[in-house]
């Protein structure tokens, strides 16, 4: 049994939910205490866990995003089994499913069935496109709502082909935005005894991601310039982000807000060889793209002078945002990311290992998280089920039927 903690202790989470988005909101509730059960068809249950890329170890897929959760086996294609389901309904706080549109109508757990077993009841359904539009039937996946939602563009090189990214950005984003409006409606549903459906999408979720990037788009009119850098401000005001490489090909960037330019110079030691080079004001860079990429150029060619370790301290001490721009692994290992728990170690005593795996992204001081790993396909039959008043014979019945 998962040991209660957490500020969600003593929420109730049902979920008929698969892939990445479908899962991370009810992952992250049992982290952070609910009570978790994911149902899962008895025949091979959610098809990611099979998507292990490591012989004799489980799915990496499978295990991010459903740990600490309770797995529960139901044929919800029989009545028997809906029945189940359905007694789990009446008393949970919250459920979640992403299947493709009109697939939990049909069997039998829609928002108009399940409201009736719980008028309370927070009924969280995530989608590719959104429940309103031409393509709101459509399955959807990561990479399509990477595709529809502008990042590719966001971290586009010029000149190049636009591409979706390795990282399940819009799956992440949308699991976020399904976590908090769980937690917004269940809020309102303990205040006014009244729950509610809320509709997420992956594509209404990358939309979300663009942020100001997007306004300042359509205020303007115009995508952005894309690339090294980010210039934004006005020529008497300006601000960039930008990335540059060292003398050893290492990257790193820094972000100056407005005023900072002349700072950054002499912590760096510029000063003199860009007022040869007519840049004394980072407003040059907004005169045409001509005289910003020269600015950058000039940028770079002072940099492959050193390394990115004494150029990062060196902005660093003069108070001015950089970092070292790291890999996957990179970032595992960042000294700020192990001290603040973002990447944790686990036992996995099945396996005999203890292995790195996600931490938490939050800090509370009075109910801390607790991670736990994915469950066994059905591990929680038992348990749930004797819940409900279930006897042993019963179960083992519905066993033998294939209800479970």
């Amino acid at each position: 049994m998962n040991e209660p903690h957490g500020p969600l202790r003593g929420v109730k989470v049902v979920s008929c939910s698969t892939a990445q988005a479908g899962t991370v909101p009810y992952m992250l509730m049992a982290d952070l205490g609910a009570d978790v059960i994911k149902i899962e068809a008895p025949a091979g249950g959610d098809s990611s866990r099979v998507a292990s890329v490591l012989p004799g170890m489980p799915s990496t897929f499978f295990e991010t995003n459903n740990r600490g959760v309770k797995s529960v086996t139901l044929n919800l294609k029989l009545p028997e089994a809906r029945a189940i389901l359905h007694k789990l309904i009446a008393t949970a706080d919250i459920f979640g499913q992403n299947f493709r549109p009109g697939a939990a109508e049909k069997n039998g757990f829609g928002w108009d069935d399940l409201r009736k077993i719980n008028p309370k009841l927070v009924y969280i359904s995530i989608s590719g496109y959104g429940p309103n539009g031409p393509h709101a039937d459509l399955p959807g996946t990561d990479s399509m709502a990477q595709a529809l939602g502008g990042i590719a563009q966001a971290y586009a090189t010029p000149g190049q082909p636009l591409k979706t990214g390795v990282v399940s950005v819009a799956d992440e984003t949308c699991a976020i935005l399904a976590f908090g409006g769980a937690l917004a409606a269940l809020t309102h549903a303990r205040t006014t005894g009244v729950g509610q459906k809320v509709d997420c999408s992956l594509l209404g979720g990358q939309i979300r991601l663009m942020g100001w990037t997007l306004t300042t788009a359509m205020w303007r009119n115009r995508d952005p310039v894309t690339g090294q850098a980010r210039v934004a401000g006005t020529r008497e005001k300006p601000a960039m982000s930008a990335s540059f490489n060292d003398r050893d090909g290492k990257p790193f960037v820094f972000q100056l807000s407005r005023d900072q330019w002349k700072e950054a110079l002499a912590a760096l030691g510029f000063t003199e060889a860009m007022e040869r080079a007519g840049f004394s004001h980072l407003g040059a860079a907004m005169e045409s793209d001509e005289v910003r990429e020269a600015l950058l150029a000039k940028l770079g060619e002072l940099f492959a002078t050193g390394t990115r370790e004494d150029w990062v301290a060196r902005l660093r001490a003069g108070d001015i945002v950089s970092a070292p721009i790291n890999t996957l692994l990179e970032a595992a290992n960042d000294p700020d990311v192990i001290a603040n728990g973002y990447v944790a170690e686990i036992d996995y005593p099945k396996y005999g290992k203890r292995l790195k795996v996600h931490g938490t992204p939050w800090q509370f001081s009075e109910t801390p998280a607790k991670i736990g790993i994915a469950p066994e396909l059905g591990q929680h039959n038992n348990e749930v089920l004797a819940g409900l008043g279930y006897s042993e014979a019963e179960i083992a019945d519905l066993k033998a039927r294939k209800v479970i």
